[in-house]
């Protein structure tokens, strides 16, 4: 198979990160009979220091002549960066927002799995984390309070800030069907996160995945508000299969998810749309203080380069390959600085790149 990928290698850490996990796709697709065929494409920072805007219609419409979107990270340092005195529709996360609509990436997946090797970075007590967890959360993205009407006036001689927060029921079913879907690959547990004790569009939420769980008798459905779940990650993280949220609190929620999993730098991040089309990209920022020194981990973005393969090349053993490799490389004691303990070695990001390729079978 030929993969159309674009390719977006972002700012800060991003172009040290996505190199490397386009050095172990190289591997897995020769490794497998694949050939990899990237377009490179600007957004972010990198896009402004050459086009004036943090993404342009002609980038769009080369990522939608692709099969899917490998990117890294993107932004700068908000203190220092030129970047940041553009005003906010002209700054690089401006891009974000924007190639999410455009190629309409309605469903984010962000995997938090807490590995056994790494249970000394988390930050939770041993009884909490023992035999690991492995949760999905799974945020819609393309609406509610980010893409709402906004307006900043002077009402009455007083500066007033208005954000809306608005969801239709299509846009609450589309997530909610991807999301047990989801669920029914894994234990089959969906969990609702909502605010409907004060919203009205939590309200809707509730009720519209309440319908979609009746075609999923299998799947174990229940109903939880934002805050509990916030309490409830740190207090028994295992308890979660697939975490269903709504934009805002899928944005904050998936954040904790990372900080009990031990370290950003493992965790992976996909954006699909209602076809095979995806964007994959780290949860992590783009790190400015680091870039340039080789000590980035590439693993969250190695392991989005796996998703990419299950979720929009439908190449699980390939994916299973790059999972497996990464494991292995922990396994052996190998750690960026990011998750590096005592007794380990520590390498930096072209070295776990080298290594996790070498353990491709």
């Amino acid at each position: 198979m030929n993969l159309k990928i674009g390719v977006i290698k972002g700012d800060g850490i991003g172009p040290e990160i996505v190199t490397e996990a386009m050095k172990v796709l190289d591997k897995v697709a020769g490794v497998y009979g694949h050939t990899c065929d990237y377009t490179q494409l600007l957004m972010g920072g990198a896009s402004i220091d050459v086009h004036g805007v943090p993404l342009t219609d002609e980038t769009i419409a080369e990522a939608k002549a692709c099969d899917a979107v490998l990117m890294g990270s993107i932004g700068g340092d908000a203190k220092t960066s030129p970047w940041y005195k553009l005003e906010p529709s002209k700054r690089p996360e401006a891009g974000l927002l924007k190639i999410r609509k455009a190629l309409n990436l309605f469903a984010n997946l962000r995997p938090a799995v807490l590995y056994e090797e790494l249970k000394g970075a988390c930050p939770l007590k041993e009884e909490i984390t023992e035999g690991g967890f492995d949760m999905m959360i799974m945020r819609e993205l393309t609406g509610g309070l980010y893409f709402g009407e906004r307006k900043t006036e002077e009402i009455d001689g007083v500066m007033t800030a208005k954000d809306s927060l608005t969801y239709n029921e299509e846009e609450i079913r589309r997530i909610a069907k991807r999301g047990f879907d989801i669920a029914m690959k894994r234990r089959k547990k969906v969990t609702s996160v909502d605010k409907a004790n004060v919203l009205d569009s939590s309200r809707l939420w509730r009720k519209v995945v309440e319908e979609v769980a009746k075609d999923y008798p299998e799947v174990a459905v229940e109903n939880m508000l934002v805050d509990n779940c916030a309490m409830q990650l740190v207090k028994d993280p295992k308890q979660f299969d697939v975490i269903l949220t709504e934009n805002m609190f899928g944005d904050i929620l998936s954040d904790e998810a990372s900080m009990v999993t031990g370290s950003i730098g493992m965790l992976a991040s996909a954006s699909l749309n209602e076809t095979k089309f995806g964007l994959y990209e780290p949860s992590g920022g783009s790190a400015p203080d680091i870039a340039g020194k080789g000590i980035a981990n590439p693993i969250a973005t190695i392991l989005s380069a796996a998703m990419m393969l299950r979720f929009s090349f439908d190449l699980d053993k390939e994916a299973d390959a790059i999972e497996a490799a990464v494991a292995k490389v922990l396994k052996d004691g190998y750690r960026t600085i990011d998750i590096m303990s005592e007794g380990k070695t520590q390498i930096g990001t072209e070295e776990m790149g080298d290594l996790i390729s070498e353990n491709i079978r």
